[in-house]
């Protein structure tokens, strides 16, 4: 064979010998290195708790750290187009809840799609409000808090942890609902309701189950109903508004966790896979019951079904309220 044969020959086989070299480096079995779990929330928070649960579990079963990255602010926006914007390699990953449903209602113009820059992984977990009340408010339970706030039209006040959060999404349906007007008073977190309403500077308050049970349980607040169409495992004696004279009133807090558009099938299955076994085991399960949440792990369809139907659902309620962005 001519040298300049054998010479084009040898390089053909070494770029080839390159070329799989490479291949084989993009073939690496997912995940090869730290998983990103971006949570549009600050730390301390429920979703922040059940995304360390989460996050944890998923460590040890894929033996890569899933980091946990609290990117806190405009009610969940800025997190959230942080992870559309993010590679769709599987190495981010986005803890979403209530508010990703919420905020196409409120905003005319986001810098995301709530659905189509998203690939869904799981509904992970939902959890009930508890709506309660001060003492000195003379209601024992949802028909009588209806009874006062008719005879007292926009003076009976509800506290919030904020603007388009579920707590005021719960009061703004319960308004349009039964028809009252009760009135809403947001603030900066719940820490900041909660101490106003046991203060008594308002009457009523939507809130996260856990935390306000023993201040019911002390009889420092009324637990008047949650807020799901079924009881709570937390508070099994306590009604639902929808049983309280409310029938098809129903809004649960619920977290799950996607990954930006475009991510491989094969890797949202994987994860699909993995986080769902976590979410059903007993260790994982005791600690999302710990903060009001009841798991429910469904496949990434069930999970897309569901954000479109909460969106379709909010943004009625809020154009019927009239409910403005902040």
């Amino acid at each position: 064979m001519p040298l300049a044969a054998t010479s084009r020959s040898a390089l053909a086989l070494t770029m080839s010998f390159g070329f799989l070299v490479v291949c084989e480096g993009h073939a690496q079995p997912y995940p090869a290195k730290s998983i990103r779990l971006v949570v549009p929330f600050s730390a301390g928070g429920p979703t922040d708790a059940i995304a360390r649960a989460v996050a944890q579990s998923l460590s040890e079963a894929v033996g890569q750290q899933v980091v946990v990255d609290n990117r806190a602010g405009a009610n969940a926006i800025i997190g959230t187009e942080l992870a559309a914007k993010a590679p769709p390699d599987g190495y981010t990953l986005l803890m979403v809840a209530f508010p990703h449903a919420i905020n196409p209602g409120l905003h005319a113009r986001l810098p995301y799609d709530s659905v189509k820059d998203f690939a869904p992984i799981t509904l992970a977990a939902s959890g009930p409000m508890l709506l309660t009340a001060h003492p000195s408010v003379p209601v024992t339970d949802v028909k009588s808090l209806l009874r006062l706030a008719r005879a007292r039209p926009g003076e009976l006040t509800c506290a919030s942890s904020g603007s388009g959060s579920t707590a005021h999404m719960a009061l703004a349906l319960l308004n349009h609902t039964a028809g009252v007007q009760v009135l809403h008073v947001p603030y900066r977190g719940a820490g900041q309701a909660l101490a106003d309403l046991l203060g008594g500077h308002v009457a009523t308050y939507f809130g996260g189950v856990v935390a306000l049970l023993p201040h019911v349980r002390s009889g420092k607040l009324k637990g008047l109903a949650v807020s799901t169409a079924a009881r709570s495992v937390a508070a099994p004696t306590i009604p639902t508004i929808a049983e309280s004279g409310m029938p098809g009133y129903d809004v649960s807090g619920w977290y799950g966790l996607v990954a930006p558009a475009g991510t491989a099938r094969e890797i949202v299955t994987r994860l699909n896979t993995e986080i769902v076994r976590q979410l059903r085991s007993r260790d994982v399960r005791e600690r999302l019951e710990a903060n009001g949440a009841e798991i429910v792990a469904s496949t990434p369809q069930a999970f897309a079904a569901y954000v479109d139907a909460e969106i379709v659902k909010w943004a009625r309620v809020i154009k019927a309220a009239n409910i403005r962005a902040n």
